[in-house]
């Protein structure tokens, strides 16, 4: 028997009236797409779109059989479809509140990785020490001690992961008790207590607006570290009151020194896939993002929830255009309206600085296919699978919810990925197609690729290829892979950017509103 051929190019639903080439074709080179053939009138990139029907001045161009925008010319049969000729002209989206619900996905039972069993329950992926700054003005202090314990002094710790500063630069120049301020608490706070962090400090300046009594209070900030009998009060180191520079950091050394074997003390132990908390994000998009990676991370974040766990959907301004599809499968009007709300908070945002949201596809983005960011959307959504939206959340904001939900986030990947791990996230899969080499301590994340040829050419960053979906490789299986790596990883397999040794440096606090 022979072999079937791959196809050049993939129309995603019989109702669109474009094709995604799934590979180069050349000007003048003919294809077959749904029954027909069809001769392309210009070169077509991977990832890039053709008229496979005529399309008239005006009227809408439809991709996963939704609306992308508006052709802003005449569109011949086999033209290549992009910027040159379509925009985004919004349109009117029936969102529906929860009038498509779901049903629970059948339960997935017995599934379990090895982790860190942390107060309330909660497991732990990874055994970190924080050194967490409040204000930029510490930044370096933190890095100092962090930076101290390299692999000889960390040589006689092997169930610690490593010690991690979370430096920043916000914590002054905001209102004292406003969004932003209340927003940098979040992350701090959300880090102080992820289950990935065994222990933690908090190093100041000391006039900083982010007052560190009032983050302690507002957030009731307490430490558990190793096989602590109970909760004890955080290490606070304050520059200004410790005498300066050199004598913080000594104290800071000292205090991990002193912390160190108490998490070194903590073990793996088998823990319930339920207590997966997934952040999933994306970065780097191309046309192909919204048919092989994404609808697999979508299939094996299905999978989590079934097993009683967590997904988390973000970057707001890359759910608008596609927010329809989110409302619709809300569990309740109320929850689907928390999503509108923010939807309406970033068109009200990004117009007071005079920004549209649909500059938001990057020059990569449109330079792997993508043109509006209503396609972006389409296809970043997909990530969330198809099980109930429970809850929306604001940025940073603990994620209690079991099931999928939406942190509002922004679509900047260390800002939405710094968000998803304050929330509570113990992992994070990224997936890519212009080649992202993201990563984010103290979440291990594993990305994946949207199309083959970037994946054997980014070998070294690419933890797992869903390009083998457009030879034939079904999407359902891919996302099985996804998930049955996301159970390996939370048990302690590194990922490539962990085995790399990145993280560092990609923790990044939203900060809104004006510098004052």
């Amino acid at each position: 028997m022979g072999s079937v051929s791959k196809p050049q190019v993939i129309q995603l639903q019989p109702a669109d009236n474009v094709g995604v080439a799934v590979q180069a074709l050349e000007a003048g080179s003919a294809c077959d797409v749904a029954g027909q053939r069809i001769r392309l009138s210009a070169a077509v990139p991977m990832g890039h779109k053709l008229a496979t029907r005529p399309i008239a001045a005006g009227e809408p161009v439809l991709k996963y059989g939704q609306v992308i925008g508006r052709a802003t010319q005449p569109i011949a049969v086999g033209d290549w479809v992009h910027s040159h000729n379509l925009a985004m002209q919004d349109f009117e989206r029936e969102h529906a509140s929860a009038t498509c619900i779901p049903p629970d996905p059948a339960p997935i039972a017995g599934r379990t990785f090895l982790g860190y069993r942390r107060p309330g329950g909660r497991g732990g992926t990874r055994n970190y020490v924080a050194v967490i700054s409040t204000v930029n003005c510490s930044a370096a202090v933190a890095r100092r001690i962090a930076h101290h314990f390299g692999p000889d002094e960390l040589r006689d710790y092997p169930h610690v992961d490593g010690v991690v500063a979370f430096a920043h630069y916000s914590g002054c120049g905001v209102q004292f008790g406003g969004l932003a301020h209340t927003m940098l608490n979040r992350v701090l706070a959300g880090v102080a207590r992820h289950p990935n962090i065994g222990a933690y400090l908090l190093v100041g300046l000391g006039c900083e607006q982010a007052d560190i009594e009032y983050l302690l209070r507002e957030e009731q900030l307490v430490r558990i570290a190793g096989n602590s009998a109970g909760p004890e009060a955080p290490p606070v180191f304050v520059m200004q009151d410790q005498g300066g520079t050199a004598k913080t950091v000594a104290a800071g050394i000292r205090k991990v020194q002193e912390l160190l074997p108490r998490v070194n003390d903590v073990r793996r132990e088998v823990i319930p896939a339920s207590e997966i908390v997934l952040g999933t994000n994306c970065g780097g998009s191309d046309g192909n993002s919204g048919i092989t990676a994404n609808p697999a991370l979508g299939v094996a974040a299905d999978m989590v929830v079934a097993c009683g766990g967590t997904a988390i959907l973000a970057e707001t301004t890359e759910i608008y255009g596609a927010e329809h599809l989110l409302t619709r499968r809300a569990k309740s009007v109320a929850v689907a309206n928390k999503l509108l709300e923010r939807i309406a908070w970033w068109k009200w945002y990004t117009s007071v600085f005079g920004v549209d949201i649909d500059n938001n596809p990057s020059v990569g983005n449109k330079q792997g296919g993508l043109t509006t960011i209503a396609e972006k959307s389409l296809g970043a959504v997909a990530k969330g699978g198809s099980t109930a939206l429970v809850d929306v959340l604001q940025y940073a904001e603990p994620v209690r919810a079991r099931g999928l939900v939406v942190m509002d986030t922004p679509g900047y990947d260390p800002a939405s990925v710094t968000g998803l791990i304050a929330g509570g996230a113990n992992i994070v899969v990224f997936t890519t197609g212009r080649g992202s080499c993201f990563a984010c301590k103290p979440a291990p994340t594993l990305k994946v690729a949207t199309n083959t040829p970037m994946y054997q050419r980014m070998l070294d960053d690419m933890d797992i290829d869903a390009g083998v979906i457009l030879d034939g490789t079904p999407v359902s299986e891919v996302g099985q892979q996804i998930f049955e790596e996301i159970l390996a990883v939370a048990s302690g397999r590194k990922t490539k950017s962990e085995q790399q040794g990145l993280g560092d440096d990609e923790f990044v606090p939203w900060t809104v509103g004006p510098t004052l």
